[in-house]
This record gives structure tokens, sequence and C-alpha cells, in this order.
């Protein structure tokens, strides 16, 4: 475990609770307005967090009755693409670790190597790259496909993926290029090489045309709890963000990593896992309560039956949204990990379609934390301490009162119980997690 607890922001423009944008004192942002980013951003760094997190999809979903009117009308759809506004954000801030979202399925590695070796450089090696293999088949459709990859698959051309990646980033050593006026050297050819990858998916001469950073690779992130994602993570990710909705799932999911990481020589605090959480947080228990319970009342229900239909890769329309949610777990397509516990729970308990909907559209099963600043800290402390977590991916649940509520409430209440890093050394590049 590491030795003090990291804290991620996990960033949009509207917060992440579906009714969090109709709340009456939120005021979401523009999620192409850089002013308004560069402000939550700087205020994230001020508090201490050690980075800020942005999700990305590569489509509009229509997956829900083969349309997107449900996830356009009913939940913010808007968003900017992250490898651009990270490249941005890198200008006007100095110490925080920058992560962008990019997929394994619909890009290639060349791209994806080049665009986060230069971003490394400019940001003096604070980027982050959260590899995802993309969930459905409205992405595919937008790349010429007519059907997503089966998960397996997807997650097959993902390792050769992020293998390619890195070759290309060691393609250069350190130290190629002494700009030898005397002699007219500019590079060191003997320290450049190619990579000469050919397998089952990809064909890549190399080398990469952007020297090694003097800060290393940029930090790869995985996003994830299933099987086979596990087993992908602990032989390349530097971070882990996961779904874990319990106490008890987070301490199961971290127990089995760490196993394997063991088998796969890794050292234990070579991974950081970090749930993601959302705090909801009133003066007195009563008042956090309340106000989760007004959040809950503005969320409409086609908001998380829509965007349920877009993550699993599988069209709910099909279903009355007042029976009782179908017995799918073996025929969804896309996310799974997440789904399984989701479908499980709600069939023991005889919810219907609609209910889950609206609790799915919450929290997208992230844990939830309702209370005081004071007992919110407990329960984060209680699971960094029980070994369920190296650190949490803050999740606001409206903007920008609910971020700020967490940064000026919660995040000092850490500070105070010296569970977070007290001083940066804001000249000193962070090349790895810590």
């Amino acid at each position: 475990m590491s030795q003090k607890m990291k804290l991620g922001l996990f960033m949009t423009s509207t917060g992440h609770h579906a009714g969090g944008w109709r709340y009456p004192t939120a005021t979401p942002g523009s999620p192409l307005d850089f002013k308004f980013y560069a402000n939550i951003v700087k205020k994230a760094e001020q508090a201490k967090l050690d980075m800020v997190f942005f999700s990305d999809k590569l489509a509009l979903d229509d997956i829900y009755g083969s349309s997107f009117a449900d996830s356009v009308m009913y939940r913010p759809s808007i968003t900017s693409e992250p490898i651009t506004l990270i490249s941005s954000l890198s200008a006007v801030t100095k110490h925080i670790k920058l992560a962008a979202t990019a997929s394994t399925t619909y890009h290639e590695p060349y791209h994806i190597a080049r665009m986060f070796a230069t971003l490394n450089h400019l940001s003096q090696g604070r980027v982050a790259w959260n590899v995802v293999t993309s969930t459905s088949d409205a992405e595919a459709r937008n790349f010429g496909e007519s059907l997503h990859l089966d998960h397996a698959t997807r997650y097959e051309r993902a390792e050769e993926f992020i293998e390619v990646v890195k070759k290309l980033w060691s393609s250069w050593d350190a130290g190629t290029d002494p700009k030898d006026k005397k002699t007219g050297v500019y590079s060191n050819k003997d320290h450049v090489h190619y990579i000469d990858h050919e397998s089952h998916w990809f064909d890549v001469k190399g080398p990469l045309n952007v020297p090694l950073s003097e800060y290393g690779h940029p930090t790869i992130i995985q996003a994830g709890s299933s099987e086979t994602f596990r087993e992908l993570a602990v032989k390349n990710a530097d971070i882990i963000f996961t779904v874990q909705p319990t106490l008890e799932s987070a301490k199961r999911f971290y127990q089995d990593v760490q196993s394997r990481m063991k088998r796969h020589h890794r050292s234990q605090d070579s991974i950081s896992i970090l749930p993601g959480v959302m705090p909801i947080i009133g003066s007195t228990e009563k008042e956090a309560e309340e106000k989760r319970q007004y959040l809950d009342s503005l969320i409409h229900p086609m908001a998380g039956i829509a965007f349920m239909s877009g993550s699993m890769n599988y069209d709910l329309s099909q279903h009355d949204v007042d029976d009782k949610f179908p017995d799918i777990e073996n025929v969804i397509r896309g996310s799974k990990g997440r789904f399984q516990a989701v479908i499980r729970k709600a069939r023991q308990e005889n919810k219907t379609l609609a209910e889950v909907g609206k609790a799915y559209a919450a929290s997208r099963s992230h844990q939830i934390v309702v209370g005081t600043p004071n007992t919110i800290s407990d329960k984060l402390q209680q699971w960094y301490e029980e070994r369920a977590c190296d650190g949490f991916n803050l999740m606001p649940p409206y903007m920008e009162e609910g971020f700020t509520e967490i940064v000026e409430q919660v995040v000092p209440e850490l500070l105070n119980r010296k569970l977070i890093k007290e001083e940066r050394v804001l000249e000193e590049p962070l090349n790895k997690f810590t």
C-alpha cells in the first residue's frame, strides 16, 4: 500500500450524478469552455490533488431504440476530445498529472505513442494515458465497422497495442540528442532503433519520431473490473481506476490485483488502485441525506436506461421499463465487469428496469458517500486503512459547487489526518504517480 492516500479528480463539465445538472445551485460549465476547465484544474492543483482524469467515448449513445434521442434529451452528452484538452491544460498548470482516455480499438499505436510522447515533453512528465477498449456498436459505426469487437478479442488487441506503444516510446534511448555544432552531429544514430514489430494485429517498423523524454514514459492508467481487464492491467498499468460500490467488493478486488502482481513479479507498490467515489456533503447527516434524495428525484429514468444500453452494448428498449430487470448477464457485449454485479443485484431484489435505470444513473455503480466532511473522511480513511484502495478518483455530483465542497471541506480534513501529503516540490516533475 502506498504511504499516502492518492486523490484524483474525475472531471466532467456537469458533475457525475445524472440529476446534478438540474440541482438548483449547480452551475455546470460548457464542455468546450477552456476557461471553465482551467479554473477547476488549477483549484484541484492548489488543493493538492494528484491527478485530473478525463474519460471519453467515440460516439453519441444510440443503442437504446437505435436512436441517440434519449441519450441527448435526458443527460449531458457533449464532451471535449481529451488529448487536445489536456494539452491546453498542461500550459496553465505546474504539477498536477493530466490523464486522457484513448481507445485501443479505434486508434493505431503509432498515433497514440506519438501524441502522448509529445505531451510528456510539453508537460514535463505530467501526462497519463487511460487505456480503454471502447464499448459499443455506436463507436464501431463511426470507424467503418458495423459491430464492436467482442470482449475477448478487443482485449487481445489492446494487449498487443500497449506492447507496440511501449516499444515505440523506447525506440529512442536517453542521450540521443547531443547537437554537436563542431562535428555537425545532431542526434546519436546508435541510440535510435527500429522496433520491427510484426504480429497478429499490428505491423509497425518504427522508430518513433519523438525522442524519449527525460521524464521517462507517460503513466499508463487502465479502467475496469472484469477478469480479462485485471490480467492485462497487472502487466501494464501504473494506476487502476475501478468501479467498487462496497468496501467488501473493493477489498476483494484489491487483494486479487495484489496476488496477480506477485505472479507477474511486480512490486506491491507499483500499481495504485483508485476506485471512484461520489461525496454528497451536508453540514449534518440529515442535510446530506436529504440532498442525495433530492438529487435522485431529479433523474429522468431514461437517462439511466439509455446510458446503460450504450455501456452494455445491448438495446434495453426491447423490454418494458416497468418489468423486472431482464436476465441478460450472458448476452451483453459492452462493459462486463461493472454490469455483472448490477444485473445480479437487480434480479435478486426484483427491481424493475426503470428502478435500476435511475439508480445506475445516480452513480454508474461507483460508491456514493453521504454525510458531513468528517463522516465522509471517516469512510474514505476506513477504505484506505483496510486495504481496499490506494486512494480515490473523486466524482463531484454536480458542478461547480459540488467540486468546491469536496476540495474546501473534505480534502482539508484528510490533510489534517495526515492521510495525504502536505507539501509539494513544484519544481520536481512527476515521472511516476507518487
